[in-house]
């Protein structure tokens, strides 16, 4: 299938994460974010080759590290940052820091009308966790943030 420009259609779209611990990871997903699994597969060595879970609106993949897919904590980090809207962002980062997360930066009132912060998952993916606590324009966003580069 392809667009009329002749572009091929997208049908979906998710993030894979490779990580040390699969079924660790899966249970930390579970436990922090309320993610459910939806499908898993297993390598003869009980390693997950593909695992699906449901989180929010959104499905993301979780598989194993090996020698073709390596795990972010053996790279030195990932460059990528999953971000999550929640009702509570104090709330859902707490949760992920009992899990075993850390903190990259501190869950706090934004200028953008968000309250936020960033942390790293115990197999190295960040994560941006925030909530709409002031409705702004694009406008007032953009005037927020020449105002904090200004500061």
């Amino acid at each position: 299938m392809t667009h009329a420009n002749g572009t091929p259609a997208v049908t979906r779209l998710h993030a894979r994460l490779v990580v040390s611990d699969g079924a660790r990871a899966i249970d930390f997903y579970r436990d922090t974010l309320g993610a459910e699994e939806i499908e898993r597969y297993t390598g003869p060595d009980g390693t997950i080759v593909h695992a699906m879970l449901r989180l929010g609106g959104t499905t993301i993949a979780v598989k194993d590290a090996d020698t073709a897919d390596p795990a972010p904590t053996s790279l030195g980090g990932s460059p990528v940052i999953m971000a999550l809207d929640v009702p509570d962002a104090d709330a859902v980062a707490e949760a992920m820091l009992r899990g075993g997360a850390t903190v990259v930066y501190p869950v706090a009132d934004q200028h953008y009308g968000q309250r936020g912060g960033r942390i790293a998952d115990p197999f190295g993916h960040l994560w941006m966790i925030s909530q709409t606590i002031e409705d702004l324009t694009p406008q007032q966003i953009q005037e927020r943030t020449d105002e904090s580069f200004a500061s």
